[in-house]
This record gives C-alpha cells, sequence and structure tokens, in this order.
C-alpha cells in the first residue's frame, strides 16, 4: 500500500492533478466561511433545529450548508436537480435523446441546457431558503437590521440581493466542479457533495462529546466506528456487486483473417439506481410533511414522523418504486439486444432479439429486487442506530446510512479507480494489486 500512495507521486502528470483538485476543493471550503451580511447566523441555527427530515436530503447535497447563512448556501443542489431532470427529459423527450446519440458534440449540448437550467432552479430554492428558513426567524427579530424590517422596498431588495448572493455561489461551486473534472482527478460535483459531508464529521463529533457522559463517550465512538466500518464493507460489496451475463461473438472475417469466436460478458450492476431512489423518496416525502401543517392534518405529522412504523413502511416503499422506475428509464433490454446482434454478438443458449431481451429485464427485474432491499435497509440505518442508542443525535447517525455514506464510499471507489488507471498506465502497482498480480507484471517487464 506504501508503494502503491508512493506510485502516486512519481507521475507528473498525476500528481498535478491531484494538486489541482485539492487546491479547487480548498476554495470551495472557503466560501462556507463568507457570510451573507446582515444575517445572524446562531439565530438562525436555532431557528431551523428540529427540520431534520425535512431539510435533511438537501443538506447533504448542498454539502451541509443549507440553514447556514453564508455564500454556498445552497450548495450543488441547484445542479444536481438540473442534472437529474435532463437524466429524466432525456429518456423521455425524442429530440434529447437524439441529440445525445450524436456523440461528444450532442452531450457537450445538453450539458450546457442543465447548466442553464440550474439558474431557474437557483431562483427557486434561493426562495425557499428565504422565505421558508430566513425570514420565519427574521420576523421573530434579532436576525435583520430592523431598519430593514420597517420598510417594505429595503426589505424586498434585500432579499433580491440574498437570490443573487446564493444563485451566484452555486454557479461558481458549479464552475469549480467543472474544473474539477476537467483538470483533476474524479468528477468534480461528486468530490465537492463528498467533501461537504466530510467536512461535518468534526462538528458530529463535538455534540456526541457534548451528549454524553466522559465514561460513556469511548464505549460509545468505538461502538459507531466498528458500525460504520461494517457498513462501509457492506456497501462496498453491493456496490461492486455484478451479475455478469455471458457473451460470445460469432466468427468473422476481416480481410484475409478469420476472427474466432471471442467470449466477454455484460455487467449488470446489483444497484443499478445508485442513490437516486433515496433522493426521489426523500424529496416526495417532503409532501405529507408540509400537508401536516395544514388544519385538520395535524394527525399526518405524528403518524409519519421521522422513524415511526408508517414512516418505514411508505419510505421502503417509495424506495421500491424509484428503483424499479429508474432502473426501467436507464436500462434498455431491447437496445442492447438489438446492438449485439448488429455486431454479431449473443447470449449462448438464446436466440438474438427479443428473446435476449426479455431475459436481459428478467435478470434485471430480480437483480433490482436485491438492489432496492440494500436501499432500504441503509435508509432505515439512521432511524434504528437513533433508536436503539437513545443518546446519539439523530444528526449524527444519518452519517451511518442514508444517503452520505452512499455517496461517501460511492465517490471513493470511484476516485480510487480514477487513480489506478493512471498509475496501472504507467505500469506501476495499483492500490488493488495482489503479489501475484504484480510478480506478473515485472516478468512481462523483464
Amino acid at each position: 500500500m506504501n508503494a502503491a500512495i508512493l506510485n502516486i507521486f512519481r507521475i507528473p502528470e498525476l500528481r498535478q492533478k491531484l494538486w489541482m483538485t485539492i487546491s479547487l476543493l480548498v476554495v470551495y471550503r472557503i466560501g462556507f466561511h463568507v457570510p451573507i451580511p446582515g444575517v445572524d447566523f446562531s439565530a438562525i441555527k436555532q431557528a431551523t433545529e428540529g427540520q431534520h427530515f425535512m431539510f435533511g436530503i438537501m443538506n447533504t447535497l448542498s454539502g451541509g450548508a443549507i440553514g447556514q447563512t453564508v455564500l454556498f448556501a445552497l450548495g450543488v443542489m441547484p445542479y444536481i436537480s438540473s442534472s437529474i431532470i435532463f437524466s429524466l427529459l432525456v429518456k423521455v423527450v425524442p429530440a434529447l435523446e437524439a441529440l445525445q446519440k450524436e456523440g461528444q458534440a450532442g452531450v457537450k449540448k445538453i450539458n450546457q441546457y442543465t447548466r442553464w437550467a440550474t439558474v431557474p432552479i437557483c431562483i427557486v430554492q434561493s426562495i425557499f431558503v428565504i422565505q421558508g428558513m430566513i425570514m420565519p426567524a427574521a420576523r421573530q427579530g434579532g436576525i435583520i437590521s430592523q431598519t430593514i424590517m420597517s420598510s417594505g422596498s429595503k426589505l424586498f431588495m434585500y432579499q433580491v440581493g440574498l437570490v443573487i448572493a446564493f444563485t451566484a455561489g452555486t454557479l461558481f461551486i458549479m464552475w469549480i466542479g467543472e474544473k474539477i473534472t476537467e483538470h483533476g482527478v474524479g468528477n468534480g460535483i461528486s468530490l465537492i457533495i463528498m467533501g461537504g459531508i466530510i467536512a461535518g464529521l468534526p462538528g458530529q463529533y463535538q455534540v456526541l462529546t457534548s451528549a454524553l457522559e466522559p465514561e460513556e463517550q469511548w464505549q460509545t465512538m468505538v461502538t459507531l466506528a466498528a458500525l460504520y466500518f461494517a457498513i462501509v464493507i457492506g456497501i462496498v460489496f453491493v456496490t461492486k456487486g455484478q451479475r455478469r451475463i455471458p457473451i460470445t461473438h460469432a466468427k468473422h472475417v476481416k480481410g484475409r483473417r478469420v476472427y474466432g469466436q471471442q467470449k466477454s460478458y455484460l455487467p449488470l450492476k446489483v444497484n443499478q439506481a445508485n442513490v437516486m431512489p433515496i433522493i426521489f423518496a426523500s424529496a416526495l416525502w417532503i409532501a405529507p410533511m408540509a400537508l401536516a401543517k395544514v388544519p385538520g392534518f395535524g394527525w399526518m405529522e405524528q403518524t409519519f414522523r421521522w422513524g415511526s412504523f408508517w414512516w418505514m413502511i411508505g419510505y421502503c416503499a417509495l424506495i421500491f418504486f424509484f428503483s424499479y422506475f429508474w432502473t426501467a428509464l436507464m436500462f434498455q433490454p431491447n437496445e442492447i439486444a438489438n446492438n449485439l446482434k448488429e455486431y454479431g454478438g449473443f447470449v449462448p443458449g438464446l436466440r438474438p432479439g427479443k428473446r435476449t431481451a426479455d431475459e436481459l429485464e428478467r435478470i434485471m427485474v430480480r437483480i433490482t429486487l436485491v438492489g432496492a432491499t440494500f436501499l432500504c435497509l441503509i435508509s432505515l440505518l439512521p432511524s434504528l442506530v437513533s433508536t436503539r442508542f437513545h443518546n446519539i443525535p439523530p444528526t449524527l447517525a444519518t452519517f451511518l446510512g442514508g444517503t452520505s455514506i452512499l455517496i461517501v464510499v460511492g465517490v471513493a471507489l470511484d476516485l480510487v479507480d480514477k487513480v489506478n488507471s493512471h498509475v496501472l498506465m504507467r505500469n506501476y502497482e495499483g492500490f488493488m494489486s495482489s503479489g501475484s498480480s504484480a510478480g506478473w507484471t515485472r516478468g512481462r517487464r523483464r
């Protein structure tokens, strides 16, 4: 492992990419210490306490800044929302689907549409943060100066300034993410989200130590560390899990050469939808929580509160639905079967065409069942841990499951793969290399 780490810094190109990535991430984190003028941060923090479930998913995807009066309060949430919207539109709008099939030029055009759509989403979410969090707390006094609050025109212009500031902050983060993707290592937006999640861990440690007695701190922290380690292993196992469908290519002649039957495989991921079902389910669950504020529907707040039995049932049902929904949109068995048939490939024992497509769909339905069950278990872990260990705050329990840990593990695995590809291109031993494969590589060099 030490030799693999040293190999990273022996490659000038990779070393430069890593320093560029780290530098841009540092700039991104500095933005979380630039306050919005005229707003009291401590008062906002007290006003937003107890809104754990409704703002939890937005807080995770924004980098942990929703509820903080800083320049990067929205984080990358608007850009992610825009990306999700266009990912769905590409599958249902024929014009966008044709544009995507044009290759790199079409993808570049869709990315441009995604950036344009980020601006109105930023404006809407900025208004949501201002009207839903800042202004209710400001009406109680002590957050915004009375000079601004007493004048309607000044208050309106101040809110417009906040919208512009939040929008500019998100667009700057989007620019940082694109520069990391272009000149750094890994996907920039994913690294920004992971950086925001990890940056919140020290604060949760302080919350834990303040909630526990000194003699309970070490025992609880060791238990949490062991539980976190076991969860990470399980997530890595499922994330890397694949169902490999054998593919055989028929003999064909090119010039004077006859190419024999080439065997390969089609990998079908167990968790094909990744973290998307949890994001959709969390966003949709805001509706009953908002409806509970309407007179006559107050019973919904107690029935569907975070951690209740009916919350678990409804939340898991939404995860299962969106797992199959997202997989059905992104995985097209008919298209795969036609491509195999066109290039002379076939699954042994299956007739090319519709029979192959039906079999691929049947396999994916069964695999998605396992992936959706896994996502449900991960999503319910924070509630179960918080219920089992009464002295652990819910905000800390969210780091043991749900969106946070899935994003961190998934991005970390992707980053390791990207670094490994650079290292192995230079004939160095990568992180995942075994002793036998390393010896074989050295033998090939000799």
